[in-house]
């Protein structure tokens, strides 16, 4: 889980202050010398602080079966995974 953006926020801005070294900031804020390095480098390099998105931009290959499975499951909302994975097949 990426770290909030307000926690990113104080800990470049805590370094930027310039009374302190990166691993003082990262024990302040109980996080690696490398966390407080790469949050200063992304600052520099984007302008913000922002996380990347996470997940996987793959698309599941059960999305050519949705329709289906959607049908499926409203028509037997009762029935149990092994059952749905039988009547898909």
């Amino acid at each position: 889980m990426p770290y909030s953006l307000d926690l990113r926020t104080k800990i470049v801005s805590a370094y930027e202050a310039g009374k302190t070294s990166i691993r003082k900031v990262a024990k302040q804020f109980m996080v690696t010398p490398k966390t407080v390095v790469s949050f200063i480098k992304l600052k520099r390099a984007k302008g913000n602080l922002d996380p990347k998105k996470s997940g996987n931009p793959t698309p599941s290959e059960l999305e050519a079966h949705k329709e289906l499975i959607v049908t499926t499951v409203e028509a037997h909302p009762d029935w149990t995974l092994w059952q749905y994975c039988e009547e898909i097949r």
